[in-house]
């Protein structure tokens, strides 16, 4: 039964408030991310460095956690080239390719700061659990699960792979990020710019299934058509039509508006609710989800406190999502559906019933969570926002995962390639002698995912410290934030934001490519050795250096990959408690 939260639970502002963070040991990846993310929540340091994280004190202390590299690689580069990360990124350009910031570091900070959380959560119900590992290799096929489970799938893909795709550039050299969800806007767009109807016709497949295969070989004709126009008709074209346009922002503009805000915002309510008590097994064992996600985030958001040991439930259309059956597939079911939805049940609901909203309402009367990342003020249209639902339980934890999260006026649609394009993303993901461009890697939709997840168990252990009901809200801007903060800062001094010409950019040997530690230079030419000569010949040198992962299809006969009920590639949960 709901009772009254006490004055002292009231003051309480952050989830880890009366935490203190220590530090000892060497040094791990991703420290910085961990420690900045729990001091947001409200943990206090030791000022200390070092790869053992512990967070003491209070009523709930005594948890730590620990990072590693993996098994076969030593640091960021190497973990992008052995998990598949620069082979997906490099598909635009024909090559693997590293990115320039440090995405899988980055995702294993998150991971590290979900099993935290996790783990404080379950201790408050009187679990055991005392220590949780994340590992960047493990990150790193998280990161690239969806492509992975592609790779394995029983048919081809929907959309050709091959090199290509925006942004575009404009007749007096913006460069721009162009989207629609809308096939008859994508149309009209070109049509006003000239562009001949064959070449419309071909462009639209690869430009819609970009996000699923990481490339977009559309017509050249379409970019031709572009440098014939300028960036007012571009304009015009798109307000007439209904698309959006967004022209590349710099670091150093992304960093002169930046207002200082959290990757997430946590809002405790004066509801309060009776705590609970541990179940065995995962840290959540016992929580009830409730997600009404699409595409990525969302749904990827749900799909880790599934792992986690929630009981995810999945609100679907009559009907089913669409998505299921997204090719290729595996017995039927679309691999990158399974990649993050596999283990949940699922409810169809028809939300635009009065009927059914009232049936959804009644379920989260009885859930911990509810989880959408529907379009701005759909929510409220529909009478099942934050205070609809906390009407019906006051101990609801309410999520909503967003592209901008109302910090950017007049911004445009906020998808994971257009969130890119206005935050400097474009510039940070690549190296000072390549033009900047958002990366056709799910970048953010997936470290939305993340964020969204560690914002949901931080609520969670919020409402199991205060007694309060809470609302909590992340976003793909949060996520870009997190991602460029130290190419953020250095532009905010006004330095170079960029990593130096050629940074993580593999070599060519005679039968495939390697990747160097970042901390290494080349010593000899490996163009016309084999691939183990090359490794062989840098390793005798103190040249630290991996194979790159080229062909996904690789990565499913080794290492930790496994083979769901369906028959998909599925990769294995990124933490490990004991």
């Amino acid at each position: 039964m709901a009772t009254p939260a006490t004055p002292a639970t009231a003051r309480t502002a952050g989830p880890l408030d009366g935490l203190c963070l220590e530090r000892s040991g060497p040094p791990g990846p991703a420290d910085s991310v961990i420690a900045e993310h729990l001091r947001l929540l409200g943990a206090e340091t030791d000022g200390n460095s070092g790869g053992r994280l512990a967070l003491t004190g209070g009523d709930i202390g005594g948890f730590s956690a620990r990072t590693t590299w993996g098994e076969a690689a030593t640091d960021e580069a190497t973990v992008q080239a052995a998990t598949g990360i620069m082979a997906v990124h490099g598909r635009r350009d024909g090559g693997p390719r590293g990115l320039a910031v440090d995405y899988a570091t980055t995702a294993t900070g998150v991971l590290a700061v979900q099993g935290l959380l996790a783990g404080l959560l379950a201790r408050a119900r009187g679990g055991r659990v005392a220590q949780v590992e994340v590992s960047a290799e493990r990150a790193g096929l998280l990161a690239v699960s969806q492509y992975l489970a592609a790779s394995g799938a029983e048919e081809g893909e929907a959309a050709e792979l091959a090199p290509g795709g925006p942004p575009f550039t404009s007749a007096d050299g913006v460069v721009f990020e162009l989207e629609t969800l809308d096939p008859g806007v994508w149309a009209s767009f070109w049509r006003a710019l000239d562009a001949a109807e064959e070449s419309i016709r071909r462009g639209w497949r690869p430009f819609q299934f970009r996000y699923a295969t990481a490339c977009a070989p559309i017509p050249q004709t379409l970019h031709e058509a572009t440098r014939a126009s300028s960036w007012e008709r571009i304009r015009y074209a798109a307000e007439v039509s209904g698309a959006d346009v967004c022209p590349l922002r710099s670091l150093a503009e992304r960093a002169a508006e930046y207002d200082g805000a959290a990757p997430w915002s946590l809002a405790p309510h004066d509801a309060a609710y009776t705590p609970g008590r541990a179940t065995d097994g995962p840290p959540l064992a016992g929580f009830t989800v409730l997600e009404a996600g699409r595409r990525i985030q969302a749904p990827l958001a749900a799909h880790l406190l599934c792992q986690l040991g929630a009981e995810v439930i999945r609100i679907e259309p009559p009907g089913g999502d669409p998505l299921r059956g997204m090719p290729p597939a595996c017995s039927g079911v679309s691999a990158r559906w399974l990649a993050l939805n596999r283990g949940k049940k699922a409810v169809e609901v028809d939300i635009k019933s009065a009927a059914d909203r009232e049936r959804l309402r009644e379920m989260a009367a009885d859930a911990d969570v509810f989880l959408h990342n529907w379009a701005p003020g759909k929510a409220a249209q529909l009478g099942l926002n934050h205070e609809h639902l906390a009407a019906a339980n006051p101990a609801l934890v309410y999520a909503y995962t967003s592209g901008w999260a109302d910090r950017l006026p007049s911004a445009p649609m906020g998808t994971d390639f257009m969130v890119q394009a206005r935050t400097g993303v474009g510039e940070a993901v690549r190296p000072a002698d390549e033009p900047p461009a958002p990366s056709l890697m799910t970048l953010l939709d997936v470290l939305g995912g993340l964020l969204g997840a560690e914002a949901v168990l931080a609520g969670l252990l919020l409402r199991e410290r205060t007694g309060r009901g809470v609302r909590v809200d992340s976003s793909l801007l949060g996520a870009a934030d997190v991602l460029t903060a130290p190419h953020r800062a250095r532009a905010a001094q006004g330095l170079d934001p960029r990593r130096p010409a050629g940074f993580r950019r593999p070599l060519r040997t005679a039968d495939g490519w390697i990747a160097l530690a970042d901390h290494c230079a080349p010593l000899c030419d490996v163009r016309e050795l084999f691939t183990g000569e090359a490794l062989e010949r840098l390793r005798e040198r103190g040249v630290s250096a991996v194979p790159v992962v080229t062909d996904l299809a690789a990565l499913l006969s080794s290492g930790p990959i496994v083979r769901d009920a369906y028959g998909a590639p599925a990769v294995p949960d990124p933490w490990s408690f004991a």
